[in-house]
């Protein structure tokens, strides 16, 4: 049974107060974030935090293996928690309302970027300061890599969505020359 959005809110909320409370807020919703969308990948991954007959100590090991070294003890223990606490399979939607309450805070906008490859640095930096501008506000870039966006970007910040697919750009072309 999926989890309540009062339950889901207040982890999220739970969440960003320990990760304000360490200075680490950006890197643990980067972090958090990424995990989210791996899991969601990942049904062999998915099945080895939600299954009811493993153990939290297996759940927290499979966590340990994977992300020990990669993300910062603030990330590893909050995801260790969430996860005891049964909410594997929201772990998206926790990720999601996290990343709402820090945007809620002030402290940045967030702009999901699917794209068909990983972004370097220098590109990542100017897409988060080209939104940044766009929007009049810091914006926090989570790159997602997506082949089914074929090639471009397409952006979410909040509700909206700005697609410079490739893709989005045949059917444009499509639809110019049917005439329709």
């Amino acid at each position: 049974m999926p989890a309540s959005d009062t339950q889901v809110d207040g982890y999220a909320a739970a969440l960003y107060e320990v990760a304000h409370a360490e200075g680490v807020v950006e890197r643990v919703q980067d972090e958090f974030f990424r995990f989210s969308r791996a899991v969601d990948a990942s049904p062999d991954l998915r099945s080895a935090l939600t299954d009811p007959a493993s153990s939290a100590e297996r759940k927290e090991s499979v966590i340990r293996e994977l992300l020990a070294d990669r993300v910062h003890p603030v990330t590893l223990r909050l995801l260790n928690l969430v996860i005891e606490a049964g909410l594997g399979r929201e772990l998206t939607r926790v990720a999601d309302a996290f990343v709402e309450e820090v945007t809620a805070s002030g402290e940045a906008a967030v702009a999901e970027v699917r794209v068909a490859t990983p972004l370097d640095e220098a590109q990542r930096q100017r897409l988060a300061q080209a939104l940044t501008d766009a929007k009049g506000r810091p914006v926090d870039v989570k790159v997602i890599v997506d082949p089914t966006v074929l090639g471009g970007v397409v952006t979410t910040i909040g509700d909206e969505v700005i697609d410079g697919s490739v893709r989005r750009r045949l059917e444009q072309l499509r639809a110019a020359m049917s005439g329709s």
